[in-house]
């Protein structure tokens, strides 16, 4: 079991992945369309689903200052074609909501993180109808508008602080180049080398987008881990204990554990159900939404079975690779279907009972199978703490 213990820890630790820290896209409007005469949201209408992935990315990197009320999300709708019985202005109104309303279940933001536009009653740029356009970070002048002075006030505060650091930061690159110019000088030579923009940069900053053009660069705000607890709905059916969690770095690596617990007996135990198992994995998240998955796990455990008239006791251990799609259900609850294809090493006794003793039937060591194939299969549903 020692060997097992530290093939497993080994394991954990080859397979732990590294990653990076995304950059803000430069682009800072969204555009979504809709369907003339509809109101409602379709997400896979035209371009809506990339645009809306993105934006989602955007405010998971920036929730923290949205939630501190340093920034704000615009909303405008550009509509010109009523339809379904409702006004041009009603029919606006509620394509804003719709679009709000996928960023709050999805984006876990609120009601009061936005500035939104009454109904606009003329086309987006290019003589576009049906759209509604998402600005991100709203511009200080909307939030005055919408929210209020204080409000506006808070914003201005936060702008003047990170210009601030950042002429700060240019004060300090101007006396490092003015320095390297005075040591090129003393050692004859040209002093007309400046460090490039890529040399000077704070690797840990980015250029937010503005409505008025102004570039600042603020921190990138790193997106903050989700942890997850899981039940395999398919071993709780068979009155077996399983539950896991998972730590999701970011949206494209997770770590989960898994254990699963039986122990029954019955007629006087002459039917015994007897498991444990413990499953490590590490998943790599697929696709725009990062729905889909892949991954490498391991297990290991113990089993009990003697629903007949012979009985099988044994360890187990091994591994394969993982693959599955989560299904959402709502903002905190999800469906993981999964399955994986791989190696199991098990050694096993076989017995029966006579007048309340096991007797074990192989008399020449233990029973050895090894097993290539599905050796993992579930449903599981998972809460987003």
């Amino acid at each position: 079991m020692i060997k097992k213990l530290l093939f497993f820890i080994c394991f954990i630790i080859f397979l732990l992945p590294s990653y990076a820290q995304e950059s803000l896209p430069a682009d800072s409007l969204y555009q979504f369309r809709f369907v003339k005469g509809k109101d409602m949201f379709f997400v896979p209408y035209r371009d809506n689903a990339p645009q809306l992935d993105s934006l989602l990315r955007t405010i998971g990197r920036y929730r923290t200052f949205l939630q501190e009320g340093k920034m704000y999300i615009s909303v405008s709708c550009y509509v010109t074609t009523p339809g379904e019985g409702k006004s041009a202005a009603r029919m606006g109104y509620i394509r804003n909501n719709r679009v709000k309303g996928e960023l709050i279940t999805r984006g876990e933001v609120t009601e009061r993180m936005f500035v939104t536009d009454k109904v606009i009653n003329h086309a987006w740029r290019d003589s576009l109808c049906d759209v509604v356009i998402v600005t991100f970070p709203a511009s200080v002048e909307k939030v005055e508008r919408i929210a209020g002075k204080e409000a506006a006030e808070k914003v201005r505060t936060y702008i003047r602080e990170v210009e601030e650091k950042q002429q700060a930061g240019a004060d300090i690159q101007r006396a490092q180049a003015e320095r390297l110019a005075a040591e090129q000088a003393e050692i004859s030579v040209p002093t007309d080398v400046q460090p490039t923009d890529s040399e000077c940069r704070d690797s840990q900053s980015a250029t937010v987008p503005r409505q008025d053009s102004l570039q600042i660069t603020v921190p990138l705000a790193r997106e903050t881990p989700s942890f997850l607890l899981r039940a395999n709905l398919l071993r709780w059916a068979t009155l077996t204990l399983d539950l896991g969690a998972e730590y999701r770095i970011n949206d494209t690596w997770g770590i989960l554990i898994n254990g699963t617990f039986a122990d029954w007996g019955w007629k006087d135990t002459m039917r015994r159900y007897k498991v444990w198992r413990v499953s490590p994995e590490v998943r790599y998240y697929l696709g725009k939404e990062k729905r889909g998955f892949l991954g490498a796990m391991y297990h290991l455990g113990e089993f009990n079975y003697k629903l007949g008239e012979a009985g099988k006791h044994g360890d187990y251990q091994g591994g394969g690779i993982t693959g599955g799609y989560l299904l959402p259900l709502t903002s905190s609850l999800s469906l993981d279907f999964h399955a994986a294809l791989g190696y199991t090493y098990i050694e096993y006794d076989k017995y029966t009972r006579i007048d309340g003793v096991n007797v074990r039937e192989n008399k020449h060591g233990k029973l050895v199978k090894n097993y290539w194939g599905i050796n993992q299969l579930g449903i599981s549903l998972l809460w987003k703490l």
